[in-house]
């Protein structure tokens, strides 16, 4: 858990701007910011797990899905199982999170390509055997409603009942500034969400997505997230 468990909730423009404070003026480089927060999120899914535990990471594109590539690194090396599926052509990725993927492709870690929503109903029955599935989809940046095929994999998601599920920074689908679900949002045991709670998380709507909220530091000052939050 983060020195950072007692501030106030952040808004989706103060992640954004400490991201910005921290990368520019303090010169903390992205993707260190990117390996803490995954480092974080996986040691909270590993004291929940059992030594060997399977787990299931569902990617999707941008630093969210950064996040759950580094995430399979930190679980593989200690001892778990990891299959990676990626919901974004990775391809496509960019910066920080086609780094992390080059990186699990090259260490030989599984990472399957779900393309539509026949192949994510296949992978789905694996998923169902998996002692965790991480939900690593859509980030903060999310509003509105989630896009094919993400939402085929949520629904199947939400429909299991073995797995625990982690969420990453947000249950995807979730808008982390109104609390407002889309039709299709991740119902979480557990969000790992970074720096500070986020504005949506404290309405009586989005309590039932969130699961149990920890709070996961990235490496940012106490003192540059107070500013930002005062901001």
């Amino acid at each position: 858990m983060d020195q950072h468990t007692n501030i106030g909730p952040l808004t989706r423009d103060q992640v954004r701007e400490l991201d910005r404070l921290a990368i520019e003026s303090l010169g903390i480089p992205g993707i260190v910011l990117m390996e803490n927060a995954a480092a974080g999120a996986a040691a909270e899914l590993r004291a929940r797990l059992g030594r060997r535990a399977k787990a299931a990471i569902l990617c999707g594109g941008g630093n969210n899905a950064g996040d759950g590539y580094a995430m399979a690194r930190h679980l593989h090396n200690h001892g778990h199982g990891v299959t990676l599926y990626a919901l974004k052509d990775p391809a496509k990725l960019t910066g920080d999170a086609a780094t992390n993927h080059a990186i699990c492709q090259r260490m030989g870690l599984p990472i399957e390509q779900l393309a539509d929503a026949g192949a994510i109903e296949a992978a789905a029955d694996r998923w169902a055997e998996a002692d965790a599935v991480v939900d690593a989809l859509l980030g903060t940046g999310f509003a509105g409603e989630v896009r094919e095929p993400q939402a085929t994999a949520i629904r199947l998601l939400n429909a299991m009942s073995g797995p625990t599920v982690l969420a990453v920074d947000v249950p995807s689908g979730l808008d982390c500034q109104t609390g407002e679900a889309a039709e299709a949002c991740v119902r979480a045991d557990v969000t790992a969400t970074f720096v500070a709670r986020k504005t949506g998380f404290d309405v009586a709507e989005a309590r039932r997505w969130l699961g149990e909220v920890v709070v996961v530091g990235i490496g940012a000052p106490p003192e540059l997230v107070e500013r930002v939050r005062r901001s």
